[in-house]
């Protein structure tokens, strides 16, 4: 599997993105979708990465910049045809490499709540994120859940 940065103008990134926006909105309630469409993630503040197979699209993420401490994962996909292969895994390392290469200290995110969400879920735990309090301007709600990670193994789990 290879990472690339880019790739929003590519027909089958578009697809993936607006599969994901698609699926958020049928699996959250009105006002907690925070998923961004392509226009949204060619913000200054946002690197986008696609991971391919050949030229099988298989999935996609982003870092986005909150902070000179904090980043955010945004828009991580895996293609429908590539699931439970290891591509979110992938994806997520390379975020995390990413994020700790620009001196970022800690990495957050928000996701929805809910059977649909269980798979990313499960991964971010795996990975060592924790629940922890609501940032970035976000609202907290009953639905959303935010997580975080510190970058720096040594730096308090205090966020």
């Amino acid at each position: 599997m290879k990472i690339v940065e880019g790739g929003l103008d590519n027909p089958m990134v578009t697809k993936l993105l607006h599969e994901h926006l698609a699926q958020m909105h049928e699996n959250s309630p009105v006002g907690s979708v925070f998923a961004l469409d392509t226009s949204a993630l060619r913000a200054p503040e946002i690197q986008f990465w696609t991971a391919w197979e050949d030229n099988q699209l298989m999935g996609c993420g982003a870092l986005k910049a909150v902070t000179k401490q904090r980043a955010e994962v945004k828009s991580m996909r895996t293609h429908q045809k590539h699931l439970r292969k290891g591509v979110a895994a992938k994806i997520l390392e390379h975020i995390m490499t990413e994020a700790r290469l620009s001196g970022f200290k800690i990495l957050s995110l928000e996701t929805g709540s809910g059977e649909a969400f269980e798979p990313a879920l499960e991964l971010y735990r795996k990975y060592g994120f924790t629940q922890g309090e609501v940032f970035g301007g976000y609202l907290d709600s009953d639905f959303n859940q935010f997580f975080h990670l510190a970058l720096d193994r040594r730096r308090s789990k205090a966020f």
